[in-house]
């Protein structure tokens, strides 16, 4: 039962923060600044990024109710709470404010502290682990998109 709270609590936060991320953008992909930039090859249509945040948040509640339930820790608040900052943050700073260079920084930092959840937590979680393996490719994904703009606009 606890595991379920758990579940729900995230999926909150979680859905809650791309909620909070996608006001911040105001229709940041719908924009004319947006459309007018020369953008990668590789850009998936429009409506992969909602199916794919959704599979991402969903996955990424499950593999932190394992987590927290195994290994809770100020540490791994703070870290939790890091990554949500980092993930809203983006939003803003790259549509609504044009600021393309530290997009692709803070994109970066949040790459980081994926991995770094994956990495330090494996041995606690194990195999629930590859649950961030959609996160972590779509950052991947992500931040090439953020750097071919940076560098071809």
């Amino acid at each position: 039962m606890k595991f379920v709270k758990y579940i729900i609590f995230f999926l909150i936060i979680n859905f809650g923060s791309l909620a909070l991320g996608s006001w911040l953008m105001e229709n940041g992909p719908m924009t004319p600044w947006y459309q007018s930039l020369n953008q990668a090859p590789w850009t998936p249509p429009g409506w992969v990024f909602g199916v794919a945040w959704t599979l991402i948040m969903v996955c990424f509640s499950i593999y932190l109710a394992y987590l927290f339930l195994k290994a809770d820790s100020k540490k791994l608040r703070l870290a939790f709470a890091l990554q949500v900052f980092l993930n809203v943050i983006w939003n803003y700073v790259f549509f609504n404010q044009h600021l393309v260079s530290l997009g692709l920084v803070v994109i970066s930092a949040l790459t980081v502290v994926i991995y770094t959840f994956f990495f330090s937590n494996f041995k606690t979680v194990q195999n629930k682990s590859y649950l961030l393996l959609p996160y972590m490719i779509w950052l991947l994904i992500a931040t090439s998109l953020n750097g071919y703009i940076l560098l071809y606009n």
